[in-house]
Parts: C-alpha cells; sequence; structure tokens
C-alpha cells in the first residue's frame, strides 16, 4: 500500500498544475498504523512531487490507543504538526456502543501525551445523539475540550451507516436506535457551548478558537483545488472531480502493475459547480458571497441566489445582506435541506 501511494504521488504530480500545497492531511481510514518511517517515505514524494513552500498544517488523524509515547516521540521526526484525534466520546458506555478500540481513559491520555511530546495543535472528534448519551454528559465531553485545552475539535450526530455492525445491532433490536429531536438539542447545546466558551461555529461540525480554524477544512469548503491520493481519495480541480476504487487490493495492483491511477472522474456542469458553491459555503461563518457568484458564473444566478434565500430570511433561517447569505442558528439545524431548495 505504501509503495502504491508513492508511486500515484508522482503519476498524478500534474494533477494541480503546479498550484502550491498549503496541507497535508494524512485521513481515511486508520493512517495511525502507519510507522513513523513509512511516512517519511511518503512526505519525501510530495516534497519531491508537489511545490511545498506554502506548506503550513500536516495532520495525521489517529486512533488514540495508537498514540503511545514512543510514536509520538517517533513522530517529533517528520513534518507532522498536528493531529486529528478520533476521541468519540470521553463516556464509556458511548464508547462501547459505538463499538470503539479505545476507552475513555485511553482518549484522555493520548490527548495529554501528544501536548507532552510538542503537539499543542490538535484537533478531536465528538458524536452526540447516541442513545444513552445524556445531555449532562454530553456538557461533560464539551467542556472536556476546554478542560483539555484543545483548540479545534469538530462534533457530528451520530450517523448509522448501511452494512456497518452498528446497523445491524439495531436492525436486531440488539441496539438503541437514534432519536433526531435528541441530536437537534444537543446541536442546540453545542452552539450555546461555542457562544459561551469562545470557540468560532465556523462550519456545521467544526469548532475552533480564533486563529485556529483548520487550513485543509476551510480550504474544502472555499473550494481550494485538492488531490487526494490513495484508496476511495476524492480529488477536485474546480470543474471536475475525480475517485480512486475503493478496494485495496485492486488499487494497488492498478498502481504497481499497470502503472495507471484507478480513477473515475465526473465533469461538473456550470451549474452544478455553482450548486457545490452553495452547498460547501453555507455550511461557513462566511456563507454564500452574491458578489463572488456573480463574478464566476453571472449576475442571472446571483440574481437567482438572493431571490432563493428570501423565503429562508422570512422563517429565520437565514441572514441576508446586499452581499452576503449566512445561515441562522435555527438554520443550521437545517443546512442541507436549505441549501438543495436554493440550488439552481
Amino acid at each position: 500500500m505504501v509503495n502504491a501511494i508513492i508511486k500515484e504521488l508522482a503519476l498524478r504530480k500534474e494533477y494541480l498544475g503546479g498550484i502550491p500545497i498549503e496541507t497535508i492531511y494524512f485521513g481515511g481510514g486508520t493512517p495511525s498504523v502507519l510507522s513513523a518511517d513509512e511516512i517519511k517515505r511518503i512526505t519525501e514524494q510530495v516534497y519531491k512531487h508537489y511545490a511545498t513552500s506554502s506548506l503550513k498544517e500536516f495532520t495525521l488523524e489517529a486512533n488514540p490507543d495508537d498514540l503511545s509515547n514512543a510514536y509520538l516521540k517517533a513522530l517529533n521526526d517528520t513534518a507532522i504538526n498536528r493531529f486529528s484525534i478520533g476521541v468519540q466520546s470521553f463516556k464509556e458506555h458511548d464508547l462501547k456502543y459505538m463499538n470503539r478500540a479505545h476507552n475513555a481513559q485511553q482518549a484522555d491520555r493520548a490527548i495529554k501525551a501528544a501536548q507532552d511530546s510538542g503537539f499543542t495543535n490538535l484537533t478531536i472528534d465528538l458524536i452526540y445523539g447516541t442513545p444513552g448519551l445524556s445531555d449532562a454528559d454530553w456538557k461533560y465531553n464539551l467542556n472536556q475540550v476546554v478542560n483539555l485545552n484543545i483548540p479545534h475539535f469538530s462534533a457530528y450526530a451520530l450517523t448509522v451507516e448501511e452494512g456497518t455492525l452498528l446497523h445491524h445491532n439495531i436492525k436486531r433490536n440488539k441496539s438503541t436506535p437514534v432519536e433526531a429531536t435528541q441530536s437537534a438539542a444537543q446541536f442546540e447545546t453545542l452552539m450555546d457551548f461555542a457562544s459561551v466558551n469562545g470557540y468560532d461555529h465556523y462550519e456545521i461540525s467544526n469548532l475552533a478558537i480564533p486563529g485556529m480554524h483548520a487550513i485543509h477544512n476551510t480550504n474544502y469548503w472555499m473550494g481550494i483545488p485538492y488531490t487526494g491520493i490513495g484508496p476511495s481519495a476524492h480529488s477536485f480541480d474546480g470543474k471536475s472531480r475525480c475517485w480512486n476504487i475503493a478496494n485495496n487490493a485492486l488499487y494497488t495492483s492498478s498502481i504497481l502493475k499497470e502503472n495507471n491511477p484507478p480513477l473515475e472522474t465526473e465533469i461538473l456542469t456550470t451549474e452544478q459547480q455553482l450548486n457545490e458553491y452553495i452547498m460547501t459555503s453555507l455550511r461557513t461563518m462566511w456563507g454564500c458571497d452574491i458578489n463572488y457568484i456573480e463574478v464566476n458564473w453571472g449576475a442571472d444566478y446571483a440574481e437567482k441566489i438572493s431571490s432563493a434565500a428570501y423565503p429562508f430570511e422570512q422563517k429565520g433561517l437565514l441572514n441576508v445582506t446586499t452581499n452576503r447569505i449566512t445561515l441562522t442558528n435555527n438554520g443550521k439545524l437545517f443546512a442541507d435541506g436549505i441549501a438543495a431548495d436554493m440550488f439552481v
């Protein structure tokens, strides 16, 4: 797999047309299973084939149980400067419900160990809406973000994907199903927490103290092109998107034996490009820029979007000014539906 990723980096070096990259994000499955030496090997190829003079943020997704002191010490000798730690919850019953491999104590220890090793730029994932997660427990999880001095975190409503063990258990009445009303109430608690504790709720699911917004995430929502390397990885150049096959064996075979990235490509129409912008930008605190729409898609489209926003403004779901459309706190509860209704 590492050899295939290294080779794909070389094969697809022209995809971004030499645009300097600002971020590297090792995510997807569980990249913390890679050794520090393997990460170095991959990173060397990035530096070799891509313009990295503007590189600011290098994030590694990690499971808490992978971040041993020895591993953190080894990673200090790599270019990684940020961790995304898959905590999910600091409550044991939550972690058991989600079939997580780590426990609450390991989550706490991993964060402190990373900080003690000099990695202070951290983000963690938290899940709300889990059956059995009381409002008091959710507030406890949020307060741990402050107590542990974590500058950035992502909070997601629990969704049950078809084919997962959790989906299987719910269908057979072995696990409690998810309640939408509970998720909505805990999302409102999240917004209150952000306001009280000085975290920018800069995207529906992402919060950070001022100055610590994730560059990688923000670039994605702003529509900046990116290259995705590895099985099932997606890429976007502004006018099209492409993605690798999800099968590991077929991916490695295609790269190493056939010298050919196993990509599928979708060319986006003008309307699809605009809808993509609406969907991603509306999720952020900066919202949809009407002037940007007019410059890139024309005055007619800018007028259509402004008109489509009006009914939601009347319902208190959108804030609309001459140049910008943003979600209200109530609107954040219906973000995807509002965006879809504004599509051209």
